[in-house]
């Protein structure tokens, strides 16, 4: 067996992405049974959305990433033949434009189905310096509203969610254990006629931590190699032990279009991976000289860049194999063709001060407030204190 994972498939992509073979969207449960672990939150929502306009409130599913919250909502809807108008983090930029769109969904019937769910998802991806009032404003059309309204966030008892919190019934999904992960993963293998070693396919729901999206997502790479998941294949996964220089790196993933060379490149570089990037994005535009080339380059990126929001956000490290993937496979299968010739790289010195700047704000950040709330004072004046 080769020492990395042969991904043959260079189409193939993540959560979060775009992808004709998504396993995440091809097998989400077409019924509520198929949901795994969760049948006492699953009743409790389904009673609370059949009773939404007695109580008008919101029904605010929370818990893990991965658990089930948004397949719940849809699964739910299709046996009831209604519609699902889903909004995420980024249609709340603001009152104004969250208003455009929940005043024309909530005044206007459905013309192939018997009734809505609004689903606003994945809510504590909001972020403060956007939302501007878009928190407050759901809070208020909730008792206006005749269509059932279904949350789901993973951390929601920020203050900032407080209004919605009122206004809701909260509903926790907790996260999966691996044996329920591991029934998932089992009838996806039986559907793409996957040979599987029990103990691999263990190892997988066993790695997720609770994430049923996440392991299906490690599936996929898993299978894209070879036809049979075994033990040994899924070590790959694992990080090795070697230490690799930056520009080493560079190289593997700049000046090849190998699946195998690439794979793999950054996993044990001696930085991290928000630093990794900031090298690639110095160096992209020296080496890649065919503008679409750039563009593929810049858009794997920035994939990885949204993974990374996505740890920060979640804490869920596991992701990190996804941002290594991008960062590796996906920059260097950007282009068509190698790119003769030596390039010099360079140390992306302008942006690395500003990061280290940045890191080192955040941290007097942190010490600033944790003395704040020690002393009873504000933050500005810890800072300057």
């Amino acid at each position: 067996m080769s020492k990395h994972i042969k991904f043959i498939n260079r189409k193939l992509t993540f959560a979060g992405m775009v992808s004709e073979r998504d396993w995440v969207k091809k097998y989400l449960p077409e019924s509520i049974s198929e949901i795994q672990g969760q049948d006492s939150a699953i009743n409790s929502a389904k009673r609370e959305i059949e009773n939404f306009k007695k109580k008008r409130k919101a029904i605010l599913l929370h818990g893990p990433s991965g658990t089930g919250k948004s397949a719940f909502v849809y699964a739910y809807a299709k046996s009831k033949n209604l519609e699902v108008i889903e909004l995420n983090a980024s249609d709340f930029r603001n009152k104004k434009a969250l208003d455009e769109i929940l005043s024309q969904a909530l005044s206007q019937g459905s013309l192939f189905h018997r009734g809505k769910i609004i689903l606003l998802d994945e809510i504590d991806g909001i972020s403060g310096r956007y939302d501007r009032g878009a928190i407050s404003y759901v809070s208020k059309i909730i008792p206006k509203s005749n269509y059932p309204i279904v949350i789901t966030g993973n951390d929601i008892f920020s203050s900032k969610f407080a209004p919605l919190r009122k206004k809701s019934v909260l509903i926790q999904f907790h996260s999966l254990n691996y044996r329920s992960i591991k029934i998932i993963l089992e009838k996806i293998c039986s559907k793409e006629d996957l040979d599987y070693e029990e103990s691999a396919i263990s190892s997988v729901a066993r790695m997720a931590g609770g994430d049923a999206r996440a392991a299906i997502n490690d599936l996929q790479i898993l299978a894209a190699s070879n036809k049979k998941i075994t033990s040994e294949l899924v070590k790959e996964l694992s990080p090795r032990d070697t230490t690799e220089k930056i520009f080493d790196a560079l190289i593997r993933v700049l000046k090849t279009t190998s699946l195998e060379n690439s794979l793999g490149a950054f996993d044990n570089v001696n930085e991290k991976y928000d630093m990794v990037l900031l090298w690639l994005d110095k160096n992209i535009p020296y080496e890649y000289k065919n503008p679409e080339d750039v563009l593929k380059a810049y858009e794997a990126l920035a994939n990885a860049d949204v993974f990374s929001s996505r740890i920060i956000r979640r804490q869920y490290w596991r992701l990190l194999v996804y941002v290594y993937f991008e960062m590796s496979v996906g920059v260097s299968l950007a282009k068509k063709d190698k790119y003769k010739g030596f390039v010099k790289y360079q140390s992306p010195d302008r942006i690395l001060k500003m990061w280290i700047y940045k890191q080192k704000l955040n941290k007097i950040n942190d010490i600033s407030k944790q003395i704040a709330e020690h002393y009873f004072i504000s933050s500005s004046e810890a800072k300057h204190a």
